[in-house]
């Protein structure tokens, strides 16, 4: 990255590519709105970061933090000695590059950077991304001057008031405005078919697919009936490609199937599909109401708080999915649910306005925008 004197801005969050990618986005797009910006970012030894930040040439700071087990907190005990440490070098850091401004994306790679942020009287923007605020989130709202929430759910369930919160959205890439003819013919799939989108992330859903695979069996067995104008686009994940492919060798292979392993071009996908199947993470949801693309969200039932499942029910309130819990995924509901998205094009119709409705395709410029009021006024040349 090229040397700058401009202002100094730390960007901490990670863990997870939840947590990472929008650190990363909002960096990009502070960096495009101020190029006087020196950005550090600070993350985990054991996360994503340690790999994604040195790839991209950024400068960071790892520290040896860790997530505390809800389910044992006293066996914890590497989460509460990791802390301390990150503490004092995060400390050390910010006394010898004092920043104007903190930005915290979650994740226990997020907290001490907050943290020292808040007792050294750092300006703290914080961005959460689910319906259900994160631990980090929450801890740290008391020291924030400003709260960028992507599902306006959340901000009841903050500690602090409203007034610091923003409904912005989720820093995700804009959506696609490729023509869905196009994007279909790019994977070889018809223009006159109802196509739904699976996928269960970049590393797939032994689960999704498990409970896909058991419906296209029966499916082709004669156990259940298909809409015979429904296709799937299943991205499978790399690690389950090969299981799922003998699968439906198994029942030689069928030609509304069309299978992935893992797809480089995510925003043609959405824009060819009429729906998706999918887990309820925030990015994931948030490139779907930017499509405006209504959803069947399948919550990953161990995420941290099941915050997939509040994501999912507040979608599903507001009109722009419907909830398939993982316990119920069995070819009869599955068979179900694409019977009513293949036989309502009405109503299918209308998950598509609504989602747009709901959809924030400006999150990112406007969450940058914002920091950058924390920053001096840059001087003209």
């Amino acid at each position: 990255m090229p040397e700058t004197t401009g202002p100094f801005v730390v960007v901490a969050g990670g863990g997870t590519g939840g947590h990472l990618y929008p650190a990363l986005a909002i960096a990009d797009a502070l960096r495009e709105a101020r190029p006087d910006v020196r950005v550090l970012f600070v993350g985990a030894r054991r996360g994503l970061e340690a790999r994604v930040l040195p790839e991209r040439g950024e400068e960071h700071l790892l520290l040896s933090v860790y997530g505390i087990d809800r389910r044992r907190p006293l066996g914890s005990w590497r989460a509460f000695t990791g802390l301390a440490s990150a503490l004092l070098r995060v400390s050390r850091l910010f006394r010898e590059r004092r920043p104007e401004v903190v930005v915290v994306t979650g994740g226990y790679a997020g907290a001490p950077a907050g943290i020292v942020a808040g007792l050294m009287g750092i300006p703290l923007v914080l961005q959460e991304q689910n319906s259900w605020p994160g631990a980090v989130t929450k801890l740290l709202t008391r020291f924030a001057q400003r709260i960028h929430v992507a599902y306006p759910e959340a901000i009841a369930r903050m500690p602090v008031g409203a007034s610091r919160c923003l409904v912005s959205g989720n820093p995700v890439r804009p959506p696609s405005t490729m023509d869905p003819t196009e994007a279909r013919a790019l994977f070889g799939i018809p223009a006159d078919v109802l196509l739904i989108l699976i996928t269960g992330g970049s590393q797939g859903s032994f689960a999704l697919n498990r409970g896909v695979g058991a419906y296209v069996e029966a499916v082709e067995r004669g156990e259940e009936q298909r809409p015979h104008v429904a296709h799937f686009l299943w991205v499978t994940g790399p690690k389950h490609f090969e299981g799922v492919e003998k699968a439906l060798a198994a029942v030689e292979h069928p030609a509304w199937i069309h299978i992935e392993p893992y797809l480089d071009n995510m925003p043609a996908a959405l824009a060819a599909a009429d729906a998706a199947l999918s887990r309820a993470g925030a990015m994931t949801t948030e490139e779907f109401l930017n499509q405006g693309l209504p959803a069947v969200l399948v919550p990953l039932p161990t995420a941290a708080e099941n915050h997939q499942m509040f994501n999912a029910r507040a979608l599903e309130a507001a009109g722009t999915a419907r909830v398939l819990p993982e316990s119920e995924l069995t070819p009869a509901r599955l068979a179900a649910e694409v019977r009513a998205l293949a036989s309502d094009p009405d109503g299918l119709a209308g998950m598509r306005s609504r989602a747009l409705a709901r959809a924030r395709p400006g999150a990112t410029r406007k969450i940058a925008e914002d920091v950058a009021t924390f920053l001096p006024v840059r001087r003209a040349a």
